[in-house]
C-alpha cells in the first residue's frame, strides 16, 4: 500500500527575490533578473554577456565557521534554501531531522565551479598540489549540496544526491516523493541549486544556445517567442519538504499541497537535441501515475529555456497531451535558467501561484514562434486560473526528462 505525499515546507532564493513576498511581486510586475555581466567582456571568444544571479544573497551571519569551510556557493544556497524551507514546515529544531526517518534528495548541476578550477588549476596547470586546501574537493564533489545539508542538520537518514543538469532539481523531489511514497522514508528535503559562474555560461556559449542580446538584457531570455536567440543561466535554490500525510497530520502544520504524480525517462537518442516523443511519454507517463486525465490538468509549467530547438520541441509534445486548452507558460523570463535549480524553484513557484489562484506570463513572449504548436500561452500579463491540479516540466541535456504534478490542498 502507498501511502500520499504532501508538501509542508518550501522555499527559494532566485535572482528576483529570496522570499516569495519578493518573487511574487517580481512576477507580477513582469521585473526580470537578468542584467549585464561586464566581467565576461575580459573572457576571449564568450559572446553571452547576460545573466541573473541572486545578487541578494549573502552568507548568513549565523552559520558556523567549521561548517563553511567545506561549502562552496552552492552549497550554501542549497543549506540556506533548505533551512528557510524546514522553517516554514516548522521543522528546523525538531528530533525528526536526526531520526533517521528523515532524507535528503538534493542536487546541482555541479559542485562549486571556482573551487574546481583552484584545485585543478593547481594540480594540471601548475602541476603541484601546494596551495590546495584540505577541504576544498569538499566544495566541488558532485554530492556536495546533499552532503553539507545533511551535515549541517544533522540528517541520519537516506541522502540521495542528483545531478542531471536541467533535471536535478525535479528529480530530486520525484526521488523524495517516492522514497515516502513506498515507506522509506516520512519526511524529505528535496530540490537543487546551482550557483551563478561563467563556467556554466560557456558550456552554453560553445553550443551556440546562449543568448548574446547583450545590449538589452530585460529582453532575453524569450521562451517560445520568434525573435528568441538563446537562454540565460541564472543562480539560485529551491527547496521542498515533502512528508507522509499521516505524519504531518500528527504534527498538526499546514499543508501547502500534494504531491500526486512524478515520472522520469531518457530518449536515449542525443546528447543535446530534445526528442518530443520522449518528452510527450514522460507527460503522459506522469498522469498515469497519478490516475488523472490530461483534462484534469489546469496549468502546465513548462521547462521553455528560449532555445530554439527546446521550445519548439516542448510545445509540440505538450500539445500532443493537451491540446490547446490549458495554460501554459515558462519562468525563465523571470529568473533565467537556473540548470540544476530550476525544478525545484519552478515547483515551489507553481504550488505558491496554484494557491492563489493565478499563473505568470512567459515574460518577453510577444510573438509566438509559428514553428511552436498553438498552445494557450500566458502573456503580456498574469492570468487569473482556478488551478486545482498543476503539471511542472524539466528537461535536460542527455536526453532526460521530468514532469511532476501537484494538486491543490483544500484541506
Amino acid at each position: 500500500m502507498t501511502r500520499r505525499v504532501v508538501v509542508t515546507g518550501m522555499a527559494g532564493l532566485t535572482s528576483v527575490g529570496l522570499d516569495w513576498a519578493q518573487v511574487r511581486a517580481s512576477l507580477r510586475a513582469g521585473r526580470s533578473g537578468v542584467r549585464r555581466i561586464p566581467e565576461w567582456s575580459e573572457i576571449d571568444g564568450l559572446a553571452c554577456r547576460v545573466g541573473a544571479p541572486a545578487t541578494q544573497f549573502e552568507t548568513p551571519e549565523h552559520y558556523p565557521r567549521k561548517s563553511l569551510r567545506s561549502m562552496g556557493r552552492v552549497a550554501l544556497l542549497a543549506t540556506r534554501s533548505v533551512e528557510l524551507a524546514l522553517e516554514n514546515a516548522r521543522l528546523r529544531d525538531h528530533p525528526a531531522l536526526s531520526s533517521g526517518r528523515t532524507g535528503i534528495s538534493y542536487g546541482s548541476n555541479s559542485g562549486s565551479p571556482p573551487a574546481m578550477a583552484a584545485f585543478t588549476g593547481q594540480l594540471h596547470g601548475n602541476r603541484t598540489l601546494r596551495g590546495i586546501a584540505a577541504s576544498e574537493y569538499l566544495k566541488f564533489m558532485s554530492h556536495s549540496c546533499a552532503a553539507n545539508v545533511a551535515s549541517f542538520f544533522g540528517i541520519r537518514g537516506r541522502v540521495m544526491p542528483t545531478a542531471s543538469a536541467c533535471t536535478s532539481g525535479s528529480q530530486g523531489i520525484g526521488q523524495a516523493y517516492d522514497a515516502i511514497r513506498f515507506g522509506q522514508q516520512d519526511v524529505m528535503l528535496a530540490g537543487g541549486a546551482d550557483e551563478f559562474d561563467a563556467m556554466d555560461v560557456a558550456v552554453f556559449d560553445v553550443l551556440y544556445a546562449a543568448s548574446t542580446r547583450n545590449e538589452s538584457p530585460q529582453h532575453t531570455p524569450r521562451p517560445f517567442d520568434a525573435d528568441r536567440d538563446g537562454l540565460v543561466v541564472g543562480e539560485g535554490a529551491g527547496c521542498l519538504v515533502l512528508e507522509d500525510l499521516e505524519h504531518a497530520r500528527a504534527r498538526g502544520v499546514p499543508i501547502h499541497a500534494e504531491v500526486i504524480g512524478y515520472a522520469t525517462n531518457c530518449d536515449g537518442r542525443h546528447m543535446t537535441n530534445p526528442d518530443p516523443a520522449g518528452m510527450e511519454e514522460v507527460m503522459r507517463l506522469g498522469l498515469a501515475g497519478a490516475e488523472i486525465e490530461p483534462c484534469d490538468v489546469d496549468y502546465v509549467d513548462a521547462h521553455a529555456t528560449g532555445t530554439p530547438a527546446g521550445d519548439t520541441a516542448e510545445s509540440r509534445a505538450t500539445h500532443a497531451v493537451f491540446g490547446d486548452r490549458i495554460p501554459v507558460s515558462s519562468l525563465k523570463g523571470h529568473l533565467g535558467h537556473t540548470l540544476g535549480a530550476c525544478g525545484a524553484l519552478e515547483a515551489w513557484i507553481t504550488i505558491e501561484m496554484t494557491r492563489e489562484g493565478w499563473v505568470a506570463p512567459t515574460l518577453n513572449l510577444e510573438q509566438v514562434d509559428s514553428a511552436c504548436a498553438p498552445l494557450d500561452y500566458v502573456q503580456e500579463k498574469p492570468r487569473s486560473v482556478d488551478v486545482r491540479i498543476a503539471m511542472s516540466n524539466n528537461f535536460a541535456f542527455g536526453g532526460i526528462n521530468t514532469s511532476l504534478l501537484f494538486q491543490r490542498w483544500d484541506g
